[in-house]
């Protein structure tokens, strides 16, 4: 995707520092001010082989509006550089998107304050040196180009950036349900920019598919809202549970079998097989603890009282001999 860029520093207009007025606490002159306008993201196939919906772009200008401009997605206040007060999606006429759709991309102006501290930044923004800008953003829906299924049903097969009978794979994303922040960064998630995306449910419910695909494909820092880091919470704890109480069945299973083990084979060293149980699965235990069940069983069983001896004519009648 060629875009989410700095494009350039841009000539305000008045309407411009009236819709800055929104975010600043005190009214600021135009010299106080650096303005420049950015190319956030598009409607084309990325790295990751997934693309916004055009829908989605008009969705994601009204939630990016006022957002701040980090550095390398840093969760530090400290690196705010920048915010954006005005954003707008745009058709580029004649130009395509990688599978042929009509090219569209959103945009954006922000804003920063000419100051000490942000006086080399703003030099490297105007040399071309801070060009690169990723957005994090969350999305609703995620949908195969392919078959047409959601990704979260866990009904589609097709894996992005294949091809199926000539077709390439990607997801489509929408219904844009939040934005977070947008960063300037050295190396962008998609090619020339890059869009950090998360996942939310289209019921507003929690998946941990999504949360493991966002683990899985960012390097370094995973943008989360507080009901995905609230869930992942409760997510853990449950598992913790029940890692605990499956501890305690293993350790009951093993107690059972070193007994059993005693009395099936009492020249072995209770302690020495304890140590070997102890590094058993639990399917492994099992399997041992039915095989001593078993044989326990056959030597129990009882014998009839006028039951043959093996090896003896059946009419010797020995047995009632006096």
């Amino acid at each position: 995707m060629k875009d989410g860029y700095i494009e350039k520093c841009c000539t305000p207009e008045k309407a411009d520092y009236e819709k800055i007025r929104k975010y600043t606490r005190r009214d600021f002159s135009e010299e106080e001010l650096y303005i420049f306008s950015l190319t956030l993201c598009s409607n084309d196939i990325d790295r990751d082989y997934e693309k916004f919906s055009v829908p989605a772009l008009k969705e994601l200008a009204v939630l990016f509006l006022g957002k701040t401009g980090i550095r390398d997605h840093s969760m530090k206040s400290s690196d705010q550089s920048a915010r954006i007060f005005d954003t707008w999606v745009e058709n580029i006429p004649g130009r395509k998107t990688e599978d042929g759709e009509d090219y569209y991309r959103l945009r954006a102006k922000a804003y920063m304050v000419k100051s000490d501290e942000n006086k080399a930044f703003i030099t490297d923004i105007e040399a071309g040196i801070k060009k690169e800008v990723s957005v994090s953003c969350a999305m609703g829906c995620s949908v195969c180009s392919v078959c047409g299924k959601s990704r979260k049903s866990g009904k589609c097969s097709h894996i992005n950036g294949k091809e199926y009978d000539g077709r390439l794979c990607f997801s489509i994303l929408s219904n844009a349900a939040d934005a977070y922040e947008w960063s300037f960064v050295a190396v962008p998630a998609q090619r020339d920019a890059g869009v950090t995306k998360s996942f939310s449910s289209d019921k507003g419910t929690f998946c941990m598919t999504d949360i493991k695909k966002i683990l899985d494909t960012q390097d370094s820092t995973v943008m989360l809202t507080r009901k995905e880091a609230g869930e992942i919470r409760a997510y853990i704890e449950e598992k913790e549970e029940l890692a605990a109480l499956g501890e305690e069945y293993k350790k009951s299973i093993i107690k059972e079998l070193v007994s059993l083990c005693a009395k099936a084979m009492p020249q072995m060293d209770l302690k020495v097989f304890g140590g070997v149980a102890a590094v058993m699965t639990t399917k492994e235990l099992l399997s041992f603890k039915a095989a001593f069940q078993k044989q326990q069983a056959a030597e129990n069983m009882p014998a009839p009282q006028l039951l043959a001896a093996k090896g003896k004519a059946k009419d010797s009648f020995n047995e009632f001999r006096i």
